[in-house]
């Protein structure tokens, strides 16, 4: 899957007004000293990088999943330009301060990696793209983005998947050497990223969001069960999640919880330590971790998709994008976007 790129509908009408910081472009482009599409890449560029938990999907049956997963960009808590259904979304957000071109590249399924790794057979045939490959494309691209979001990791605290049975009862050093595991990955990847960002000529700011709060989404989830229970047409696909997450299933969730809270210190740790290093080789250059995911409020059954109990409904994203936007206003700053 590669990314999809959607620019603010009415950014014409909005860089012809005289007062907009984009008017002398927009002059420039109305006399053909630049084209359309260079006028759209002065624009704000704002990508984010990240799984299924950052997409408008939800899991059914293998062939519609398929379908689904190439035609799902646009309608998540990152970037949702349509009026139905409605979704606080982030590009919403933006799109009250200025006109700007949002970069999806989240994938379902998608993995913090380790670089030597094989995908699974799924995840090939969805053309899932995990970390490392997220980041080489915007590594490569023209035109570097100069926000960019990063909500990636659900996939990773999958604990008992493929675990040893002798270590099921007793997970605490699997748990350890997961979070270290997943730092050193998201770590490479990062560094890399940053790397991309400092030869650029521009200002870029990075955010690097903690997972989101499970403690809170498995009382949503607890709650769909229940409904279930009293009426098996409603969440047709729950038992569907323990096939691609193990670790749902009751019995494991604890664990996931605490492995999701360990991994989230470990990013707060990394961010920092990373910050301190490229700080001081560029002044242009702004990482921060945000904890926005990790304490919203994800309790309510209805924030789940009515299909599968697992993936976000649009009430759901909403919650996400909200959280994820009144975040936002020191990277804004830094990058004059006022």
């Amino acid at each position: 899957m590669k990314s999809a790129s959607f620019v603010s509908p009415n950014f014409l009408e909005r860089v012809a007004e005289p007062d907009s910081p984009f008017h002398r472009d927009y002059l420039a482009y109305r006399t053909g000293e630049i084209t359309r599409a260079e006028l759209v890449t002065r624009l704000p560029h704002v990508a984010m990088v990240g799984d299924s938990a950052c997409m408008g999907i939800y899991i059914s049956s293998p062939v519609s999943t398929l379908w689904r997963a190439h035609r799902c960009r646009g309608k998540n808590w990152f970037v949702h330009f349509d009026d139905a259904p409605s979704i606080c979304s982030v590009s919403k957000g933006l799109e009250t301060i200025t006109p700007f071109v949002a970069i999806e590249c989240a994938g379902i399924g998608a993995l913090v990696d380790d670089e030597h790794g094989r995908q699974s057979f799924f995840r090939r045939i969805l053309g899932t793209r995990d970390f490392s490959g997220q980041v080489r494309e915007l590594v490569r691209a023209r035109r570097f983005p100069d926000l960019i979001l990063i909500s990636i990791g659900h996939n990773n605290v999958d604990w008992a998947w493929r675990c040893p049975p002798r270590e099921l009862d007793k997970p605490e050093q699997r748990l350890q050497r997961l979070s270290k595991e997943f730092r050193q990955n998201y770590a490479r990847e990062l560094r890399r990223l940053l790397e991309g960002a400092f030869i650029r000529r521009h200002r870029v700011a990075i955010v690097v969001f903690g997972l989101i709060n499970f403690g809170s989404y498995f009382k949503g989830r607890k709650a769909a069960e229940r409904f279930r229970e009293s009426d098996t047409t409603l969440y047709p696909h729950l038992e569907t999640t323990y096939k691609h997450l193990v670790s749902f299933q009751p019995t494991y969730r604890r664990n996931l919880i605490q492995l999701a809270s360990m991994v989230n210190q470990e990013l707060r740790e990394m961010v920092e330590s990373l910050s301190r290093e490229f700080v001081q080789r560029d002044k242009d250059i702004q990482l921060r971790y945000s904890d926005a995911l990790a304490t919203a409020d994800l309790s309510r059954a209805e924030l789940l998709h009515p299909i599968d109990g697992w993936h976000a409904s649009p009430e759901g994203h909403s919650v996400l994008g909200e959280a994820a936007f009144n975040d936002l206003r020191t990277s804004l700053e830094f990058l004059r976007i006022r």
